[in-house]
Formats: structure tokens, C-alpha cells, sequence
């Protein structure tokens, strides 16, 4: 490879990364302004000290979808969200290898937020 392509490769590569970035930065500051910081898998409470450790999934893995409202968004703890991308590159690669078909969790670890903190007041 000359130095030509190679200084080319390196300029795109540098543009595509600014670019996932900046269009995380928006969503990342949305989600943990609207969510608990919280992960919705292992309920697992997070502070400014370790909130790094907490990202924003895409329930649809469609990192350009990101509606204001973040019905698309979930914050997972690291090991969660990594556990949630095998489970979806799993099923990309092998399909649905079990005797019926897999349900979405039901579990809410917010049911019923909005009622306790009416009480609090």
C-alpha cells in the first residue's frame, strides 16, 4: 500500500469515527437524561464514579434509529449489553434453535415508578 492510500485509509477511518462519536454523544446524553441510571437486564445502580460502565443498547440494533422520545434505547450494563449482542449475533448466524419460539422479556424493573415516587411526595 503506498502513502497515498494509506494516508486516504487513515483520513476515512478518522472521519468514521468522529462521526459514531458525535452521533453517540447525542443519544448517550438523551438516554441517561430520560432513563434511571440503572441497567434494565441486571438492575445493577450506577453513579457518576462508574457510569461509563452503563451504555445505551438499540432495542433493534438499528444505531441510526434514535427517536427523541427513546423508545428505542435501553441502558445495559456492560456485561448485559455484551450478553444481549451474542444473543442477537447468535441468532443472526444459528436462527431460532430452540422447540418454539423465544418471547421478549416482559419484565418491567419500572412498573410502578411513577406511583411509588407520587407516595414519596
Amino acid at each position: 500500500m503506498n502513502t497515498s492510500n494509506s494516508s486516504k485509509t487513515d483520513r476515512a477511518l478518522a472521519e468514521q469515527r468522529e462521526y459514531i462519536a458525535k452521533r453517540e454523544k447525542g443519544y448517550r446524553e438523551r438516554a441517561l437524561k430520560l432513563y434511571p441510571w440503572i441497567c434494565g437486564r441486571c438492575a445493577r445502580e450506577f453513579t457518576r464514579a462508574n457510569l461509563s460502565e452503563l451504555t445505551v443498547h438499540h432495542v433493534n440494533h438499528n444505531h441510526d434509529d434514535n427517536p427523541n422520545d427513546g423508545s428505542n434505547w435501553e441502558l445495559l450494563c456492560l456485561y448485559c449489553h455484551d450478553e444481549e449482542h451474542s444473543k442477537f449475533a447468535n441468532f443472526i448466524r444459528y436462527g431460532n434453535t430452540t422447540a418454539t419460539e423465544t418471547k421478549a422479556a416482559t419484565h418491567n424493573p419500572f412498573a410502578g415508578l411513577r406511583d411509588a415516587m407520587k407516595q414519596k411526595e
